[in-house]
């Protein structure tokens, strides 16, 4: 039996690893690119590369023969930091010629303070503070017939499918995150500038769009929800936007990231209808109102379960997925233990969970009653026991239906590796078949019957 390659225990801010396959031609100077953290700052990166690809630079998967090396780097966590310090050693070590950016590039000191040597630090989304750098290390120098031509997309991801990002920062001042003073307030993109970007990602052959921010559904508040060319800045009608871009054709939109203000019960007719995946992704959190309230969430855990079964008797093939956060500061056993009995009724379909880490210059560092770490850990076990029951006997439940899946990867014995609409890319599970994949193709929407479950994975066989 194939195994996914996804366990739930990894980390579920984490976008897929970049590729990059453009090959360079001789001469041509060329650009290392290493992104780390967060499907946003993977969209970060796609922007930077498109623009040097513009200007006549090639873009390498890796350190080997890079004139430059860009690190894009992470600060959501302590342990995150600590990566992407090691990731800007790596490059300085194998390359010499570093140029750091992202949510880190926010605190130079911290990064010069260990790495002196790295030619220049900015911040995230600084992309001409970014190509700024770029030109003073290596100059460009491009063909004039073969590398100056409209800009395309560079894509990091499969071609299949693309992050769609609708806007920067966040209104939220919750005290165990740093991202809104990295990357700053909610800054929202006019709405027809995004469904221009998806129209053109449709036409490149994108079969999936997920929907991304920091803040999904504040999206269009800061610019009072405008109305531009016709389309209309607010997460529901920009929902409803994309959903008939597929008019006709098979495309999934997939929302992340969503916080589940009233309003969010507006989309959930749109997934009735089959306009926009059954799919939400929320970040609880917690279910205790204290725990909630010392990490400034709205404490409102008993509404949410009454709106969680709203949306399932609106739709209720609803996927619901989130992230919580377990060894708060001050969190005692009878709040652990209300985030279990809680878990017990919402019945989530998809769970990751962080143990609590202290942020440099997070204002939860300085609450008193820190967990000691023998306790979150054995608080997260317990923690992803529970959610691993739910898991399998929501996926035990599907055997025996037919249901539609993307393919992801078609390996050399001819396994399919695909998802259901229930499942984001690296953050949830997979559907498997093992036979009879002869002819299909990567990006493909195909119908399968499942006919196995386990924890977190189906297996199935093609409905020809």
């Amino acid at each position: 039996m194939t195994h996914s390659a996804n366990p739930p225990s990894l980390r579920p801010d984490l976008a897929p690893k970049a590729r990059i396959t453009d090959p360079a031609r001789p001469g041509q100077p060329k650009i290392g690119m290493v992104s780390l953290g967060c499907p946003k700052a993977l969209v970060d990166s796609e922007r930077i590369l498109t623009r040097l690809r513009a200007e006549g630079y090639a873009i390498s998967p890796d350190y080997t023969g890079a004139d430059a090396v860009i690190v894009n780097t992470c600060g959501f966590l302590d342990s995150a930091k600590a990566e992407s310090l090691e990731a800007i050693g790596e490059a300085l070590a194998e390359n010499g010629r570093v140029i750091v950016t992202g949510c880190l590039g926010a605190e130079e000191d911290y990064i010069r303070g260990t790495h002196p040597s790295v030619l220049a630090v900015t911040g995230p989304h600084q992309y001409e503070q970014v190509l700024d750098a770029v030109h003073t290390a290596v100059p460009p120098s491009p063909d004039p017939f073969v590398d100056l031509l409209p800009a395309s997309g560079v894509s990091l991801t499969p071609r299949h499918f693309s992050y769609l990002k609708i806007s920067e920062g966040c209104n939220h001042k919750c005290k165990f995150c740093i991202i809104p003073d990295m990357r700053g307030r909610l800054a929202s993109r006019p709405a027809h500038a995004v469904v221009r970007e998806a129209e053109k990602l449709v036409e490149a052959g994108v079969k999936e769009l997920l929907v991304i921010s920091q803040d999904t559904s504040a999206y269009g508040v800061d610019i009072k929800h405008a109305e531009d060319r016709g389309h209309r800045a607010h997460i529901t009608d920009l929902a409803r936007d994309l959903g008939n871009l597929g008019a006709g054709k098979d495309l999934w939109v997939r929302l992340h990231y969503v916080y589940p203000y009233p309003h969010v019960r507006q989309l959930i007719p749109l997934m009735a209808e089959g306009l926009i995946l059954p799919y939400l992704d929320i970040p609880f959190q917690h279910a205790h109102p204290e725990t909630l309230k010392r990490m400034a969430r709205p404490a409102a855990a008993s509404k949410t379960l009454d709106e969680i079964a709203a949306w399932r008797a609106t739709c209720p093939d609803i996927t619901l997925r989130s992230t919580f956060i377990v060894g708060y500061p001050g969190e005692t056993e009878a709040e652990f233990q209300t985030l279990l009995d809680w878990m017990d009724e919402a019945q989530l379909d998809r769970v990751g969970c962080f143990q609590y880490e202290n942020v440099d210059g997070a204002r939860s560092n300085d609450l008193p009653d820190h967990v000691p770490a023998e306790v979150k850990q054995e608080r997260w076990d317990r923690f992803m026991e529970k959610a691993q029951v739910i898991s399998e006997a929501k996926l035990a439940a599907k055997v025996g239906s037919t249901i539609d899946v993307i393919i992801d990867d078609i390996d050399e014995d001819g396994i399919a590796t695909c998802r259901t609409k229930a499942d984001a890319p690296e953050i949830d599970g997979n559907l498997f078949i093992d036979e009879g994949t002869e002819g299909l193709r990567v990006g493909e929407i195909v119908s399968v019957e499942v006919d196995e479950a386990g924890e977190y994975d189906l297996w199935g066989q093609l409905r020809r």
